[in-house]
């Protein structure tokens, strides 16, 4: 049984990196490749000699584009370019020796080499960097997320608590400059019917945003997958049961000084990975979470979607999937 642990949250990503046999550094996945970057967690990190993925936190307001070159670039000495989102993972690990359990929402991108060199680095939290053969990783400590990005068995390197802590939906704390910020995970869907129509969810008063119109889905609770929390809050905002189809990307913006129903700014920084759904049986849209930020709920043709105000993640998203 693991004690009562301070719970904290963090968004972090990470660079898939593969090298093929001839040298070549890339992520095309019909290719085949025979190595992949990792990094070895040192003695002054929480998991000590354990390999993963490089990649780090997301500071507060920094882009995960920005996050993943700058990272490997610090952790390997390589200086990456990012060719596109792969996955997106959640885990939880408790760490008894510094009094917290870690929620880690975990962006995975696929990355091509630019150049370097990679070296080692003396009493930093990683210390090795290496190119690894896919038959050596099975014999190595992997983080498991790293297990689980590479599609290799599970590891179990982590120590999990035994159930996930109570955490506030909304969590502000004050910046240094004494301006209070928030960093929010969440997950959001471009859900579409089999007519094609698309549904959309309207944001209430008082909210940012009030008024435009917004993809259904939300915060992610701590210890939840992201799309299990993309499940939950399509039937909570919409009444409608939906598959995901596809992951189609991640969306990062900041709103430095934020009103909401707080009734005092906020420096608010939202990470939003949005997916494909489809809802094979549409019913008529009901909110059923009266009271919170989404007011209504509504099924659009798409040749209607183009001439809504909507905001700008439900943009980022709806051209990445070919809507808008």
């Amino acid at each position: 049984m693991t004690p009562a642990l301070e719970p904290l949250r963090r968004i972090a990503a990470y660079a898939l990196c593969h090298e093929r046999s001839d040298g070549k550094k890339g992520l095309d996945p019909s290719e085949p490749s025979d190595q992949v970057l990792l990094v070895r967690a040192s003695p002054s990190s929480g998991t000590p000699g354990t390999w993963s993925l490089p990649g780090g936190a997301v500071a507060h307001g920094e882009s995960p584009l920005d996050t993943v070159v700058r990272e490997t670039a610090a952790e390997t000495g390589l200086s990456v370019a990012v060719a596109g989102l792969r996955n997106v993972l959640s885990d939880m690990r408790a760490l008894p020796s510094r009094g917290v359990t870690i929620h880690t929402d975990r962006l995975i991108y696929g990355v091509t080499v630019r150049g370097g060199m990679a070296r080692d680095r003396i009493g930093q939290p990683t210390d090795l960097a290496r190119w690894v053969t896919l038959g050596a990783m099975e014999k190595l400590p992997l983080r498991p997320f790293t297990a689980r990005a590479l599609d290799l068995p599970p590891a179990s390197v982590d120590l999990r608590p035994d159930e996930p802590p109570e955490y506030p939906s909304f969590y502000a704390v004050p910046g240094p400059d004494g301006l209070h910020r928030a960093q929010r995970f969440a997950a959001y869907a471009v859900a579409t019917d089999p007519a094609g129509r698309v549904l959309l969810t309207q944001v209430a008063a008082g909210y940012p945003g009030a008024g435009r119109w917004h993809l259904p889905g939300g915060g992610t609770d701590f210890g939840e997958q992201p799309g299990r929390a993309l499940v939950r809050e399509l039937a909570e905002e919409t009444g409608q049961h939906g598959e995901i189809v596809e992951l189609l990307g991640v969306g990062s913006h900041r709103d430095a000084a934020s009103l909401g129903p707080e009734g005092f700014p906020i420096d608010w920084h939202g990470v939003r990975v949005y997916y494909r759904v489809l809802v094979a049986v549409a019913q008529a849209p009901r909110v059923l979470d009266v009271g919170g930020s989404t007011c209504e709920a509504q099924w659009f043709e798409p040749d209607a979607v183009g001439g809504l105000t909507v905001t700008e993640v439900t943009a980022e998203a709806l051209r990445a999937a070919g809507i808008r």
